[in-house]
């Protein structure tokens, strides 16, 4: 057998770097120890895997179809390596979590504490975007697994439905339509004339948003779309108009009476949050041991 387990780790290393010097000191090795694996690996598929984009290396189609392949050998061996170097119980790791803004900002610290008692000896980096991004992290093989708070429409992936969220409209105490609070519902016609903050088009919130307002009043009036739930929260107490928000993200800011819940004259908005990871990748344990952790934490989130 030509390939050799290094090449195939050195191979990866400069995907996600984008660069032998960058992808050495990760696997331990000088830039011309991971430059002579890499071109080894390319002699021996007799394929160039790589193009040169401004001074970086970018994968082209042969580098893509080996990508997954690749990371399947590598997380197989791994998990064999874990089995024997973990036999007193204790799993080692170091997973890599892509979590969509309110999940990575709201959920993911309950959930790495509670799963960092249970399994001490390793390290979980996180990456944390809207929807889009993690899934794209995913396809991209840059993260273990994405949860992610709006729908996926990639077909590399599969998806598995975790745990249900809310969504709430809330303005400032000082909002015209917060006075009536209390009285009567919220109107349609209130709500399609009122000014809302958005989040960016690509956000699991967007989208949600979109999905559960447009059919009741066709369209959203807004001038300032915000790249964060806490900046929108933060511009809705200052009277800039109205948010749909997760019950979870506006909690602290109701109980400090900074934001008004509204009684909308709307079905309640509730939607699915969800476990997403690459349709070609198996779980090594400490990634099927913390999606396991997940579910397990899901009624208590």
């Amino acid at each position: 057998m030509k390939l050799t387990l290094r090449q195939l780790q050195v191979f990866l290393a400069v995907a996600r770097s984008g660069s032998t010097a960058a992808a050495g000191p990760l696997l331990a090795l000088s830039q011309s120890a991971a430059s002579a694996a890499l071109k080894e690996l390319e002699s021996s598929l007799g394929a160039s895997l790589f193009e040169r984009t401004g001074g970086r290396l970018v994968l082209n189609d042969c580098g893509r179809s080996l990508l997954p392949r690749a990371q399947l050998l590598i997380d197989s061996a791994q998990s064999i390596e874990n089995g024997f170097t973990s036999l007193d119980g204790n799993l080692t790791y170091h997973l890599r979590i892509g979590a969509s803004t309110t999940i990575g900002n709201y959920v993911m610290p309950t959930l790495l504490a509670d799963f960092r008692r249970t399994h001490p000896l390793g390290k979980v980096d996180t990456m944390i975007g809207n929807t889009e991004d993690v899934g794209l992290a995913v396809a991209a093989l840059e993260v273990d697994l994405g949860l992610i708070e709006g729908p996926c429409h990639d077909r590399q992936l599969r998806v598995t439905p975790w745990m249900s969220d809310e969504l709430v409209v809330v303005c400032s105490p000082i909002h015209a339509l917060a006075k009536g609070r209390g009285k009567r519902k919220v109107g349609v016609a209130q709500l399609r004339d009122a000014e809302w903050l958005l989040r960016e088009p690509g956000s699991g919130t967007r989208e949600a948003v979109d999905n559960a307002l447009l059919p009741h009043l066709h369209h959203l009036e807004s001038s300032i779309q915000l790249g964060s739930a806490e900046a929108i929260k933060l511009a809705a107490s200052k009277g800039l108009g109205l948010a749909c928000l997760s019950r979870r993200v506006v909690h602290d800011f109701v109980a400090a009476r900074r934001l008004v819940i509204l009684d909308c004259a709307l079905p309640r908005i509730i939607r699915r949050f969800s476990i997403i990871h690459h349709a070609q990748r198996v779980h090594t344990p400490a990634v099927a041991s913390f999606a396991r952790h997940c579910a397990a934490m899901a009624p208590s989130l």
